[in-house]
């Protein structure tokens, strides 16, 4: 499986202000991610996500219809019933990875709304198992849109492929504003993940869009 993680971010690295205010992207970065979006088989995204923003998660902007599957990391089942992507489900293939923790009841509900249950994990969703199921089910390229935590989930388990950042023209500050890569992290730079940069973009001469591959 090939897995993109794409984020925008301030110069100073935040993915949201400390009153959880995402709107970062440029119109014109809008349009560069739905048509990303267009050309991969998948969106993963955490719970945290969802909960904040009420995502629908299709594609705009872009000549092509096809809307990815999306999958949802929600390991106690919380994702709302009225959330856009419950209501859109039986449209637009939906995945929700939880635990064995997860309600039965919650599941079943979910299930009715015409989104796909995995049970993949006891505490936490195994994002590595995850990810092979997904495979096996067809989806061969994954593209992450998550927050802090799902970012450092997927980078120390080396399952990103390539990194794409958009860097907006603003500062956001605050010790309690979300940033790109949240987690543990690391506790020695020589332990750090090792990007290669592979390409830049200028967008409307404000934007840079930094693309990063693995080493």
């Amino acid at each position: 499986m090939y897995v993109i993680l794409n984020a925008a971010m301030s110069i100073d690295g935040k993915i949201t202000t400390r009153k959880n205010d995402s709107s970062i992207s440029s119109k014109i970065d809008w349009v560069r991610v739905h048509k990303l979006r267009s050309t991969v088989d998948g969106i993963v995204i955490g719970i945290s996500t969802v909960l904040k923003d009420d995502p629908i998660l299709n594609v705009r902007f872009a000549k092509t219809v096809k809307n990815p599957a999306r999958i949802i990391i929600d390991s106690k089942a919380r994702i709302p019933l009225d959330s856009r992507i419950m209501r859109s489900s039986k449209k637009i293939q939906t995945f929700v990875a939880v635990t064995h923790n997860a309600s039965l009841k919650k599941i079943k509900e979910i299930e009715k709304k015409g989104a796909k249950v995995l049970v993949i994990g006891r505490e936490k969703v195994n994002i590595i198992n995850l990810f092979k199921h997904l495979e096996k089910l067809g989806l061969k390229k994954v593209l992450v849109e998550g927050g802090g935590e799902i970012n450092w989930s997927v980078l120390k388990l080396g399952l990103v492929n390539e990194l794409i950042v958009t860097i907006a023209p603003i500062v956001i500050g605050g010790r309690d504003a979300k940033t790109l890569v949240e987690g543990e992290g690391i506790s020695y730079i020589y332990n750090a993940i090792r990007m290669k940069l592979v390409k830049s973009i200028i967008q409307d001469k404000k934007e840079i869009v930094l693309i990063y591959r693995l080493r």
